[in-house]
C-alpha cells in the first residue's frame, strides 16, 4: 500500500500527522509529505483513516 499527498490541494491543516505519524509529516515547504515508500501493514487503518479525514482529500491511499 502507498501513500501520497497532492501538494496543491494541502491546507497544512495537521490532521493527517495527528492520525498516522507513522507515514505523514510536514514537510520544509509547510505541507504535508508522506515519509514511507510503502505504509507499513501496522499503519494502514490509520493511513486510510486520514484520507478519509482530509478536508480537501488531498490525501491518497492505495494499493
Amino acid at each position: 500500500m502507498k501513500a501520497a499527498v497532492n501538494k496543491d490541494e494541502c491546507i497544512s491543516c495537521g490532521l493527517c500527522p495527528s492520525l498516522c505519524p507513522e507515514v505523514f509529516e510536514f514537510e520544509d515547504d509547510g505541507k504535508a509529505g508522506v515519509v514511507v515508500d510503502v505504509v507499513p501493514k501496522e499503519s494502514e487503518d490509520c493511513a486510510k483513516e486520514a484520507e478519509a479525514s482530509c478536508p480537501t482529500s488531498a490525501i491518497e491511499v492505495s494499493e
